[in-house]
């Protein structure tokens, strides 16, 4: 490692959104930034912003504009150069995004599973219990699993969703795993198994994006990008592109390696979760998922093709 005592600081301004999560995620990526080239945590100036999406929480995200309120205010302080690099959860970003924009580093990824907090478990649901959530995944699963179920629409960040499970507003939520623990709430929910309950596209990734033409930051963040989970949140990304999938899209996706090879497993939702399409996919390196994206609409009932515009 290099001496901080001889090592220049860079001054960098690395921009988030103001949420604790968020916060808690720039707080990693700057620990690490800063122990991969010898910085004192100084040479990075933490930036916050009120996100577009933590302004507005009484409707679902995406009837108010979808994952770009995640990453707008960020992405406008870039163009603009008021900031050098920014941090996301890589599940809240956009699958296309501008070319002049670059994901230059993915952070070692987190637990991936959702976890249920006011149960132990989907079966132990009491009949038809209220759960919170505003993600169409989530809510497709969880009516797939237990129809009897009544999904209530549930916004915030993590502190406000428990809250409200607190005040008795649901009987349970869902959140993700790797929120809980970066936020060192380890023992709050319990995780579900991924084999039954697929997790979001990217979930558990932080992705750390900058200007395309700034090669000077660029090579100083892949210092800490981390190759294995890169590769995992590509093949997802990738599916979820094929796919044209939106923020109305139940899609939910596992991936685990072996060897050279990654496993992509996906299922499918119709919004009531009634309909179901799943499928799985072995790619090498260098390969994409679409002829699995193009299997599962092939199968899909058009009560879940509706949902996914494919280019």
């Amino acid at each position: 490692m290099p001496d901080p005592s001889t090592t220049p600081s860079p001054g960098l301004r690395l921009g988030t959104r103001r949420s604790p999560l968020a916060m808690a995620q720039a707080l990693e990526a700057r620990a690490r930034l800063c122990a991969a080239h010898g910085w004192g945590e100084d040479a990075v100036e933490i930036v916050p912003v009120t996100a577009s999406g933590d302004k507005v929480q009484d409707r679902p995200l995406a009837d108010i504009g979808g994952k770009a309120l995640w990453t707008k205010e960020l992405d406008q302080w870039l163009h603009e150069s008021e900031i050098d690099f920014a941090v996301h959860s890589l599940k809240d970003v956009e699958t296309l995004r501008p070319d002049w924009l670059t994901i230059a580093a993915v952070l070692p990824r987190e637990d991936v599973r959702d976890a249920l907090v006011g149960a132990p478990s989907i079966a132990s649901l009491k009949p038809g219990a209220r759960v919170g959530t505003s993600a169409p995944r989530r809510a497709a699963q969880l009516l797939h699993l237990r129809p009897d179920c009544r999904v209530v629409p549930f916004r915030g960040n993590v502190n406000t969703r428990l809250g409200k499970l607190a005040a008795g507003e649901v009987d349970a939520t869902l959140l993700a795993c790797a929120g809980l623990h970066r936020l060192e709430m380890h023992d709050t929910g319990h995780p579900l198994d991924p084999g039954e309950w697929l997790p979001a596209p990217a979930q558990g990734a932080i992705a750390i994006e900058c200007r395309t033409s700034d090669d000077a930051t660029r090579n100083l963040l892949s210092a800490i990008d981390h190759a294995p989970s890169r590769a995992a949140v590509t093949a997802e990304r990738a599916l979820l592109a094929a796919l044209g999938g939106n923020c109305h899209s139940a899609i939910a996706v596992l991936t685990t390696h072996e060897a050279d090879r990654i496993r992509l497993q996906a299922a499918l939702f119709s919004a009531d979760g009634r309909d179901r399409v799943a499928g799985e996919a072995w790619l090498a390196p260098g390969e994409t998922p679409a002829d699995l994206a193009a299997d599962l609409l092939d199968r899909a009932p058009d009560s879940i093709r509706t949902l996914f515009t494919p280019g």
